[in-house]
């Protein structure tokens, strides 16, 4: 009986899962079927870097190094380092590197959406509101292709007012954890973002790398989105407004990832933590969006802020209590332990088949050696599969923002170039 009603539950999970998330599988198939569609006339703006920054003395220089080595031209870019509650020498060092620096102490308002909010505000009392056109936003950890800001401006010139871009690693081939992450945003740009740009929805803001036009921060009053994951705050908020977010494929981020376990399960509480307070501001405005404003690209948000590990974790629990209450019922256990290896086995295939999919899609953009592309394949559902632990956790404990600790790239960043990179 148990049995029964296990695999019951599994078929149904299944068949909710494929019908809420199809249209993902679909996207898979895009680039290859919708061609991008023509550029306008590229027009010369003038754009403001901002890069919010705690105790980044190791790795600030490098990233304003990469800003200044773009090949769009220098005096139509300003860059500005918010040294948010610092207590080493970033200020110093992204000063020494050429970017204006704003000191900010404030530790009752911690966060990356604070900081964004400063400085914004100062710039528009200092500069004033049109000094700039668009604001482009990065973490301190982040290496710029030198061609980015200038097809950043392309898709800006297209009459875009939200654009995000092409997020890569600085580290894919370090461990399993690094190319976990790397991998997931490879493939979060290559089949979810430039998907939903070659069938013009809303695409939707990673954390960084990303331009926003002036009108849309005046629009707003500044930055005003301080939950603990911000980004998504802001391209949910903007998608109720009907504001489409864009991307563009050529500008080309480097990322640097988290390579301990601990450094990543901090991370990752933050965002599932992050991820429930969206929904708990945002879920139900936004499912009525759907039908209100017909919009898909409301619904593709909502299944993004109610992501599909919560149903794998259902169907988990869902399975070991069906385990342990078989064991003594005197039911055949080995029976039910079977059905949830069939539930793991099955989420195993699927999620290694995406990870292949992208690195046969992307595998020149993956800088590291083709055996650790290969080794790293088989450790990505793991990775993935560790999110049940911690948005078990993320729904009971309290989460704070804590800064993720950065040694600097594992490749050369002076070869970041035409996105060819080489290892040290």
């Amino acid at each position: 009986m148990i049995i029964e009603t296990v695999k019951y539950i599994n078929l149904v999970a299944g068949l909710l899962f494929f019908v809420l998330y199809f249209y993902q599988f679909f996207y898979l198939l895009v680039p290859y079927i919708k061609k991008e569609a023509p550029h306008k006339p590229v027009k010369m703006h003038r754009y403001a870097v901002l890069i919010s920054a705690r105790n980044e003395e190791k790795v600030i220089s490098t990233l304003v190094d990469s800003i200044h080595r773009q090949s769009y031209p220098q005096e139509l870019i300003d860059v500005y380092v918010i040294a948010d509650n610092c207590t080493d020498r970033t200020a110093q060092m992204a000063e020494k590197a050429g970017a204006v620096v704003f000191v900010r102490n404030d530790m009752d308002n911690v966060g990356k959406g604070y900081a964004l909010d400063y400085a914004v505000h100062r710039i528009f009392r200092e500069k004033g509101e049109d000094a700039y056109d668009g604001f482009m936003v990065f973490d301190a950890d982040n290496i710029l292709d030198v061609d980015y800001i200038k097809s950043m401006n392309q898709t800006f010139s297209d009459g875009h007012r939200i654009i995000t871009s092409y997020r890569n690693s600085t580290n894919y081939g370090t461990n399993w954890i690094s190319a976990g992450y790397a991998l997931w945003y490879i493939r979060e740009s290559k089949f979810l973002n430039y998907s939903r740009m070659l069938l013009n929805t809303g695409c939707a803001i990673s954390g960084t790398g990303f331009l926003v036009h002036k009108d849309v921060i005046k629009r707003i009053g500044g930055w005003k989105f301080f939950l603990l994951t911000e980004d998504i705050e802001f391209s949910i908020a903007n998608a109720m407004e009907g504001e489409k977010i864009a991307y563009c494929n050529d500008a080309i981020l480097y990322d640097e990832q988290p390579v301990t376990f601990k450094q990543s399960w901090t991370q990752r509480l933050r965002w599932a933590r992050g991820f429930l307070q969206v929904f708990g501001k945002y879920g139900c405005k936004l499912i009525k969006c759907i039908f209100t404003k017909k919009s898909t690209t409301c619904y593709d948000m909502a299944m993004t802020i109610l992501p599909m590990i919560f149903m794998s974790l259902f169907i988990f629990i869902a399975n070991a209590f069906a385990l342990i209450a078989g064991a003594c019922c005197g039911e055949d256990w080995q029976s039910l332990a079977i059905t949830l290896l069939e539930w793991v086995r099955n989420g195993y295939i699927m999620l290694f088949a995406l990870g292949a999919i992208t690195i046969i899609s992307e595998n020149k953009k993956i800088h590291t050696s083709g055996w650790k592309k290969f080794l790293y394949l088989f450790t990505f559902p793991i990775f993935l599969f560790t999110y049940i632990p911690i948005s078990i956790v993320a729904i009971f404990k309290n989460v704070k923002w804590e800064p993720t600790e950065h040694l600097g790239p594992s490749v050369n960043p002076t070869k970041i170039e035409n996105n060819k990179i080489e290892d040290k």
